[in-house]
């Protein structure tokens, strides 16, 4: 039987690069669909903010920060700040390379992450935010279930 689920999650976020985990509350909410097997989708609202996937370790978090600081800097002009004068155009960029979107597929009521791979939301504005991803979950359940 094909199933449906959507869900939402709403996440306060720090300014500069806040990067989140969220495999633990998504896996929650897939385990509860009840999709034996199907495709997770996560999508972001906003033009500052992303999802990716990267081992959750302090170590590869700095690294990923420092790297992005590297290829996008802040401290250099871009015209979205001279015209609106808000002072996030890198995050404007920085959100456009990551994406807002992401999909997983879903093997036994599991998301099929790797062993270090996990889900994370990445919030690139200079101030704090709200943040919402919507998530949504189809698959098939067994008829046992």
């Amino acid at each position: 039987m094909l199933k449906i689920e959507v869900f939402e999650l709403h996440l306060a976020t720090t300014a500069e690069t806040d990067i989140l985990d969220l495999t633990p509350l998504v896996q929650q909410h897939v385990a509860a669909a009840g999709c034996d097997n199907g495709l997770l989708t996560l999508f972001t609202p906003g033009s500052t903010a992303a999802l990716s996937t990267i081992e959750y370790e302090s170590g590869v978090i700095n690294d990923l920060k420092k790297a992005i600081d590297r290829l996008i800097p802040r401290n250099i002009p871009y015209d979205h700040d001279r015209r609106w004068g808000d002072g996030n155009g890198y995050a404007h960029v920085r959100a456009a390379l990551f994406k807002p979107d992401l999909s997983i597929p879903i093997a036994q009521r599991r998301l099929t992450l790797g062993t270090w791979q996990q889900i994370v939301l990445l919030d690139f504005d200079n101030r704090p935010r709200q943040r919402l991803v919507r998530g949504q979950i189809m698959g098939v359940a067994s008829s046992a279930s």
